[in-house]
């Protein structure tokens, strides 16, 4: 298959957040002209709740799997009369199942969290560790969205801008979704002075921060180099921290993008500090691009 006709993967479980999803994930796939597939892992606990419920049409209950998938073919063709929806429901868990469905995806599509995790908890294990371990870009839907791409609510797209950005995949990406949903983008590239480099003499007193400010905008510069002409591009350095400077940011987005280069460390594959903290943190859907090595 042709990496433009890849589907649209959207992980379901029967609740609120991957019902929302299915909302989400059926605009992003009309915008993109590909086929919306539609996976529920069948080790996951059955789920009782008043959306699948109404969904449905009838009282709480213990749903079939093919009743989840059916609830939410529907609610994708409700938005979305003529979008090309199918339906898998599998026997493992769903971390192994969406990761190898992403093998073949245009990009996959989740819930923050699902129907076992706690009401203070961040962000679910199932998101989390998809995300760390995909081969497509990931979305996982953060905060108000309104459970649509379009039309947008806010009108901005935001990529982060990490340190070696000559050949990024999440500035290549956010084009493309900028591009889609017809808004402008803004590239922000996070940057600090570190304290030791400070002077208090007076003459001096700016320099090291100039210097850092600066070396942020030759960054942000060289990563827009190949800026497509038709996609209209606002350009920031903020000093400070990259993860609170990107949460602040997503505040004002209809989506944010960061890059992943993944590590190995004691526990397997890791998410960088950045991706974590967005994927905790924002206000809005994120979207985490696999970096190559």
């Amino acid at each position: 298959m042709n990496a433009v006709d890849l589907p649209l993967v959207v992980g379901v479980d029967g609740s609120e957040p991957s019902l929302r999803a299915v909302d989400w994930a059926s605009d992003e796939a009309e915008l993109r002209g590909v086929p919306l597939q539609v996976v529920y892992a069948c080790l996951w606990e059955r789920y009782e709740g008043a959306a699948l419920a109404r969904d449905l049409g009838k009282p709480s209950a213990q749903p079939l799997p093919q009743e989840i998938t059916g609830a939410a073919v529907r609610r994708a063709h409700a938005r979305h009369p003529d979008l090309k929806v199918t339906a898998d429901a599998v026997f493992e868990e769903p971390e192994y199942a969406l990761v190898r469905e992403s093998r073949n995806a245009s990009a996959l599509v989740v819930g923050s969290r699902g129907r076992s995790g706690l009401a203070e908890a961040l962000l679910g294990s199932v998101s989390l560790t998809v995300t760390a371990h995909a081969h497509c870009p990931v979305v996982v839907l953060r905060g108000s969205h309104d459970n649509q791409v379009t039309p947008p609510v806010h009108g901005r797209v935001v990529v982060a801008v990490g340190e070696n950005a000559e050949d990024s995949a999440a500035v290549r990406f956010a084009y493309e979704e900028a591009r889609r949903r017809g808004v402008p983008l803004e590239a922000v590239r996070a940057w600090r002075c570190p304290s030791h480099e400070t002077t208090d003499h007076p003459l001096l007193a700016d320099t090291p921060a100039r210097l850092h400010e600066r070396h942020a905008e030759e960054t942000l510069t060289e990563a827009l180099r190949d800026a497509p002409p038709d996609v209209e591009l606002h350009r920031r350095t903020v000093e400070g921290h990259a993860r609170r400077v990107l949460v602040d940011a997503s505040y004002d987005a209809d989506l944010l993008i960061v890059g992943a280069k993944r590590r190995t460390g004691h526990l397997g594959l890791q998410l960088g500090r950045v991706a974590h903290g967005a994927l905790h943190h924002s206000a809005c859907p994120v979207a985490v691009v696999p970096q190559p090595a």
